[in-house]
Order: structure tokens, then sequence, then C-alpha cells
């Protein structure tokens, strides 16, 4: 018998000064079987650290042809088209051409070489931003959390502060293309 979807629940409090976004969000994700913990909570992280009205999570890794995440127009077009880990250059290429916006969230084993063979070959278009999710930062956010996610979130400068429960973490992205926060 096949496994289910993993649900979490999250309740975000997010303070991203930098846009002048100020919210509180409750939401519900699934977890794909395949999917790790760290993927889902980088999903979860992006969400928090780009959110705008409107922006949803895809049906997940099994429909290739959705992002982790987007914001769509009224007629259904991707305004922002957000990923997470190591999706192929192409990808990228064909997202940042079919939205406004194309956003990465790159995390990983083998990032550096997946880095080498992926982004600096690719002729990337302006609206393409790529940041680098800090390994140590993700380990120990996992380390803490479970299905259930209480997080206070706030952006400023390009810093990140997170705090889950009793736990506080600080981080910032390596930014490779563009500029993923703004």
């Amino acid at each position: 018998m096949a496994r289910g979807a993993t649900i979490y629940k999250a309740q975000l409090s997010l303070s991203l000064v930098d846009r002048n976004v100020y919210e509180e969000r409750t939401i519900t994700v699934a977890r794909h079987p395949s999917e790790t913990h760290e993927r889902t909570l980088v999903r979860v992280l992006a969400y928090a650290l780009l959110y705008e009205p409107g922006l949803e999570f895809g049906r997940g890794v099994s429909a290739t042809d959705e992002p982790a995440l987007w914001l769509r127009e009224g007629d259904g077009r991707a305004a922002h088209w957000i990923e997470v880990g190591q999706p192929d250059g192409k990808r990228l290429i064909k997202a940042a051409r079919h939205s406004g916006r194309a956003t990465l969230f790159a995390f990983g084993e083998g990032l550096d070489r997946w880095r080498t063979a992926q982004i600096e070959t690719l002729d990337a278009p302006s609206n393409l931003s790529v940041a680098r999710v800090d390994e140590d930062f993700l380990a120990a956010l996992a380390g803490v959390t479970d299905r259930q996610l209480h997080w206070s979130v706030t952006l400023s400068d390009g810093l990140v502060f997170l705090t889950s429960g009793e736990d506080s973490f600080e981080t910032s992205f390596e930014v490779w293309l563009g500029d993923p926060l703004a």
C-alpha cells in the first residue's frame, strides 16, 4: 500500500521589514512521501520570506509542471514562480520566461557541483534570482522542528531571524543571481 502525504501545520508570524509586510498566517503543507523534511521546511521558509497575498503551494514533487510555490495572475499565468532544491537549469530558464519573476532557494547534497553544471552555464534572464540556503542553518532548523511549526520570521536588511519554540536561528543567503528577497 502506498504511503500518503504527511501533513504539516504552520503558524507563521511574519515581519518582513525590508518589504513592510507584517502578517500572521496559518498554513497547511502536504509533504509528498518522496520529499524530505528539509525540503518541506525550505518550502515553508520560502513562503514566509516571499509572502504576499495569493502566494500558494504547488501540488508537490509529483506535479512536474508546477513550482514548489507560486503567485498567479487573475488569468492563471505565473507572476512569481518559486522553486526549491536543485532543478534543471532549463527548467529555471523556462520558469523565468513564462513568469514575471522566478526565484530558486537552492540546497542539498552536491550543491556546488550542481551550481557549476546548472547555474554557471546559464544565460540567465534578469528576472531570475538564485540563493543558497545555508546547510548548517537548515540542519539545525530540521533538528528542532516536527510537523507542527510555530515560527516567528523577521527579515531585515537581508538577514533572516527565525524563532521556533524556544530555539532561535539567524541566517542570510549566499546570492548567486538577482535579488531573491526583494
